[in-house]
């Protein structure tokens, strides 16, 4: 047997569940938002639904798609900032990537709101930087949805820094010694060594953090705007609305977000393969 099978055969008791549940309700939302399986009235194949949501529909995912890509590129680079201190010999360095890592359990409704008390107009840091509340910008539930950003940023790193960590742990000293004694400076040593060997785990790690962000609602419900609504909000404001006959909006957003994180994993794999250091 291959490595390449047994590796799959290692992989499926856990990948055939999740598809299983995952490729499920994925249909059921589809034939939901077609009117094939609809809660009140007989099935109809119909289009109602997503010309229903059109409307905001492409709002919607311009916001979750910028929300997305800032929060990905802060978290990734933070990350890797954080993963090249955990990696070095120095103690304070190492000190700040076990700090980093305690992020990582907390979940983020918890971080919504600590980033909520500390960036708010009354909040901890506009008390200790003595800003009136008419003077601070509006950080939360402002137009520019820096609170946020900041949130999944701030998670997220800690997530990124983990893995690109632990692939740097593994083979970026011996081969940044070899650099070094053969001449390399320190800049060199990142450019040519450090960074080429992250990158499959970084653009790894980033897309999961593209994916969840695209995806999460808790966030983005407690400290942005009522107005515009990235998707996910939209999707469980409509989900739990007492018209039942929204339910197919609904369904056409969670399926638009679906589709949009399926492109984007895949974009991300066709990209990794193309990496040198992939193979």
């Amino acid at each position: 047997m291959t490595p390449r099978r047994r590796a799959v055969l290692l992989v499926l008791p856990a990948l055939v569940p999740v598809a299983a549940v995952v490729g499920a309700a994925l249909v059921s939302a589809v034939l939901l938002s077609l009117g094939l399986t609809p809660l009140v009235g007989r099935p109809e194949l119909s289009l109602d639904a997503w010309r229903a949501a059109a409307g905001d529909l492409g709002t919607a995912t311009r916001l979750s798609l910028g929300i997305a890509a800032a929060s990905t590129v802060l978290a990734a680079a933070v990350g890797l900032a954080l993963a090249l201190a955990a990696t070095a010999a120095v103690r304070r360095s190492r000190l700040l990537g076990a700090l980093a890592a305690l992020t990582i359990p907390v979940p983020h409704l918890v971080g919504a709101a600590a980033m909520g008390l500390l960036l708010a107009d009354t909040g901890v840091l506009a008390r200790w930087l003595g800003v009136s509340p008419d003077a601070w910008p509006s950080l939360v539930g402002g137009p520019w949805w820096v609170a946020v950003v900041a949130e999944y940023a701030w998670k997220e790193s800690a997530f990124v820094a983990l893995v690109v960590g632990g692939v740097l742990a593994s083979r970026a000293r011996s081969y940044g010694e070899t650099a070094a004694l053969l001449g390399a400076g320190r800049w060199a040593r990142f450019r040519f060594v450090t960074l080429p060997l992250a990158a499959p785990a970084l653009g790894g790690a980033s897309a999961v953090t593209f994916v969840y962000t695209l995806g999460s609602y808790e966030v983005a419900a407690l400290l942005g705007r009522p107005y515009p609504e990235p998707l996910p909000v939209m999707a469980v404001r409509l989900a739990g609305s007492i018209d039942l006959a929204v339910r197919p909006q609904a369904a056409a957003v969670a399926v638009t977000t679906a589709v949009l994180a399926l492109a984007v994993v895949l974009l991300a794999l066709r990209a990794l393969r193309r990496l040198s250091a992939w193979h």
